[in-house]
């Protein structure tokens, strides 16, 4: 019901002005009615667009339209931000033009056919492509009519070229969002082992395959969450120690007296309730693999005696009197940045460098990209699996939240939060309704400097409106604080609030922000039902 509301007061509001602010206007060409945005393409790009493809391509577009003029302008707005487009002034033809394409831009009245029938047509060819509708004259009518045929969303021309590009980026990225889960699932299900395809996870797979058949230490750091125990069972299991045993500890889970014991073992009577000797764990994980999990949690006394078994490969047993040889290859992880421990005086330099052999750093989920998705799918059906549920899935708009989602506590978090989405659902596709609150009502502002993929680059202007409300939000709100901050007065900075706020206002005026499911239905057919 929120979906057709929007779309409703989208229509609405764009209908009450025949004009976009901020848009100069010129005559329309004969034989056309209305007028066109008068955009002026910069001389780089009319240079660059005859022959050359732009290298930032941000989907394939179709756009129908049975006035040329109109079409080579759309054209020229949306292939200089990086789009592909193809156009036809048949809307007959269109419909045999739709492999591959991401979204399609119609206009409403045309000659051989409208752009609803067309919507309608299209829809049957590619169940769920999503259609943005370009009219001259918006209605409540247009608007009912529209919701029924699923449009995804909606422009009264002449069109804003930033509303236009916001919305064409959005329709293109719900379809390569639904395309990638699709693919997910279709696959098999992952074997065992580290899951994801993203460039920092496949060198950290590298690096392991390369490491891990040696026996030197390795020392894995990472957020909290990140997967580290997982990455040392990995390092095991392609070791050469594989068929030994995996022993696991976590340092900080233990009082330093229990740890030494722990660790190093115990001879009978060395204190109270000793009742026999033990071996401790560098023993057991003779042959083997011992992982001393959050490493930098062990207090100094202890990093003493543990630098000095792995320089001798011995142990002594609390309240023994000889040492006790050991074999296990040795790896360790931690949260914390250890140099800077070093540098504090609270971890023994000499212990860091006989532990950080080879070190790995786990990238943080945040920065796994598609992955989060392929993550979340093996988690769906593990947990489904676990409470005795039919197969689910995610639809498309979950998996546009979960991607924008910041995930602090990383894989973990993840895991957590579709376990969660199981327990909560209703039925078998995740809705947004099932995710938790601080994910629904997440915003994005981190700000992204480091890519290897140049389509995850954002503009300046958009870095610049990012930067500004991230600012604002850490200091509370503080106007006067935050222009200090920025070397701005406070009515520069109050100027650009506004220009951001009335820039979101506008993002949400054409249509739904959450899409659809997988299969294509819009949010426009999630309110209709």
């Amino acid at each position: 019901m929120a979906a057709r509301e929007d779309f409703m007061g989208a229509v609405l509001r764009s209908s009450s002005s025949s004009n976009v602010s901020g848009v100069e206007t010129f005559p329309s060409s004969p034989g056309s009615s209305g007028v066109y945005p008068q955009y002026r393409e910069p001389q780089q790009d009319r240079e660059r667009r005859d022959g050359h493809r732009v290298s930032k391509e941000k989907g394939t577009v179709l756009l129908i339209d049975d006035l040329e003029d109109q079409c080579a302008l759309y054209q020229t707005i949306l292939e200089r931000e990086g789009f592909i487009v193809k156009t036809t002034v048949s809307p007959q033809a269109a419909l045999g033009m739709l492999e591959g394409i991401d979204a399609v831009v119609t206009d409403l009245h045309m000659e051989e056919m409208s752009g609803l029938e067309l919507c309608r047509l299209v829809h049957e060819v590619v169940e769920g492509l999503p259609v943005v509708l370009l009219t001259g004259v918006g209605s409540m009518e247009i608007a009912i009519e529209a919701l029924r045929v699923g449009v995804y969303d909606f422009l009264v021309k002449p069109a804003n070229p930033k509303l236009l590009l916001m919305r064409v980026g959005r329709a293109a990225a719900f379809t390569r969002m639904s395309r990638e889960l699709a693919r997910l699932r279709a696959a098999p299900a992952p074997e065992q082992g580290l899951i994801g395809k993203c460039a920092a996870w496949t060198r950290v797979k590298e690096l392991l395959e390369r490491v891990s058949k040696s026996e030197a230490s390795i020392l894995i750091r990472g957020e909290t969450g990140t997967g580290k125990e997982l990455v040392a069972r990995h390092v095991h299991r392609l070791s050469r120690r594989t068929d030994g045993p995996l022993v696991a500890i976590n340092c900080a889970a233990l009082p330093p007296t229990l740890l030494e014991s722990e660790l190093f073992g115990h001879a009978r009577g060395a204190f109270t309730d000793a009742k026999g000797t033990r071996d401790g764990l560098f023993v057991q994980a003779t042959g083997g693999t011992l992982f001393l999990d959050e490493i930098g949690e062990m207090p100094l006394d202890m990093q003493v005696k543990l630098l000095r078994a792995l320089q001798e490969h011995r142990v002594r047993p609390v309240g023994a009197s000889a040492e006790v040889p050991f074999d296990a290859r040795i790896v360790c992880a931690t949260h914390r940045n250890l140099e800077e421990m070093v540098a504090a005086g609270t971890f023994r330099e000499d212990l860091y460098y006989r532990l950080n052999v080879v070190s790995i750093d786990l990238p943080p989920l945040r920065d796994r990209g598609d992955d989060i998705l392929e993550l979340a799918v093996v988690f769906l059906s593990r947990a489904a699996s676990r409470n005795g549920r039919e197969m689910m899935r995610l639809s498309t708009a979950v998996a546009e939240r979960l991607v924008a989602y910041d995930w602090p506590g990383n894989v973990r978090e993840l895991e957590n939060c579709i376990e969660r989405c199981v327990a909560l659902a209703r039925f078998h596709e995740l809705a947004v309704e099932d995710l938790p609150e601080r994910i629904r009502a997440h915003r994005a502002d981190r700000i992204l400097v480091t890519a290897d993929d140049p389509q995850e680059i954002v503009t300046l202007e958009n870095l610049s409106k990012r930067y500004v409300s991230r600012v604002v939000t850490l200091v509370g709100g503080n106007k006067s604080r935050a222009a200090d901050l920025l070397g701005l007065d406070r009515r520069t900075l109050t100027r650009r609030l506004k220009g951001l706020h009335t820039a979101e206002s506008s993002s949400m005026e054409g249509g739904p922000t959450e899409g659809g499911s997988i299969d294509g239905s819009t949010a426009f057919d999630e309110a209709e039902s």
